[in-house]
């Protein structure tokens, strides 16, 4: 075609696109955005017992706020010269109510993401270098106890171990018994029990919010021998963390409610006659017919 020698390379290997599609690329990278288009929705009758229930649900035995105190020290791999930034997360492994003294043990412990400056090199007007990063966990744990603010906790079911027997009557063997004499007793030669075992629900709690109040001071700074920095400069390899944990909590368990009949739900939302203007697309250039939303 002769239009294709005023066309660059570029323009004659790249297909056509649609424009509803941007592509941006790199050497690394490849990200493809699209654009999609409004759906239409219908709502739809929502369909529930209305009759009266007996559901097995989780209810709230207490909600309380726990202060919990972390002291530790956190010793670097290599000397840094500034903390830039830290960033916290608290995970709980264990969270266990000993239902019959009311005390809540809980164990965990806060990942931090430490960032810092290095040295790469100096003078006496400053200093370059790489952020670096550590990630450790300061692990935490802690008892507590309980108050129930809610509802109290089913007490547990002990379970239970009974022995019984049969009677047994048999002759005596002996000289002085007479004929008429006999041995009621219970038999000795066996063995019979009924154990019962009750699966008890225990409570578990479910996290509500977690506040953290750090102090996080530098131990021991030094500065490096024989090495040219501005006068302030100073590393260090640890740092001692204290933080106040303010840890909410929900402590639940699954118990059976009885939920009483209710009125129907009623529908305010009827079927919907839908027109084309109703649909915004471009792209439509035929009239459509009316469509009914059926339930």
């Amino acid at each position: 075609m002769p239009w294709v020698k005023y066309n660059s390379a570029d323009n004659v290997e790249r297909p056509y696109t649609n424009r509803a599609i941007s592509k941006v690329k790199s050497t690394c990278v490849d990200v493809e955005s699209r654009h999609p288009q409004d759906a239409v929705n219908t709502p739809t009758t929502i369909r529930a017992l209305t009759g009266g229930v007996v559901a097995k649900i989780p209810v709230v035995l207490a909600k309380l706020t726990v202060r919990i105190h972390v002291d530790s020290v956190i010793t670097l791999p290599e000397p840094a010269f500034e903390i830039k930034n830290i960033k916290k997360k608290l995970k709980v492994t264990q969270c266990l109510l000993l239902q019959n003294t009311n005390t809540l043990f809980i164990k965990g412990f806060i990942r931090k993401n430490i960032e810092y400056a290095t040295r790469r090199c100096s003078n006496a007007e400053g200093f370059c270098g790489d952020i670096r990063h550590c990630t450790v966990d300061t692990p935490f744990s802690c008892t507590t106890p309980v108050r129930y603010n809610g509802i109290a906790p089913l007490r547990p079911k002990v379970n239970e171990t009974k022995e019984f027997q049969y009677l047994k009557e048999e002759e005596i063997r002996d000289a002085e018994a007479t004929a008429k004499d006999k041995l009621l007793s219970g038999d000795l030669r066996e063995f019979n029990q009924v154990s019962t075992e009750f699966f008890n629900e225990l409570p578990f709690c479910e996290l509500v919010s977690a506040r953290i109040f750090e102090f996080d001071e530098i131990v021991n700074p030094t500065r490096p021998s024989k090495v040219i920095m501005p006068f302030e400069e100073k590393e260090f390899r640890k740092i001692e963390e204290k933080m106040v944990i303010f840890l909410t909590l929900k402590l639940l368990q699954k118990r059976q409610v009885a939920i009483g009949a209710i009125g129907g739900i009623e529908d305010d939302c009827p079927p919907r006659k839908y027109y084309v203007d109703d649909v915004d697309d471009d792209n439509v250039d035929e009239e459509l017919d009316v469509m009914e939303m059926e339930e």
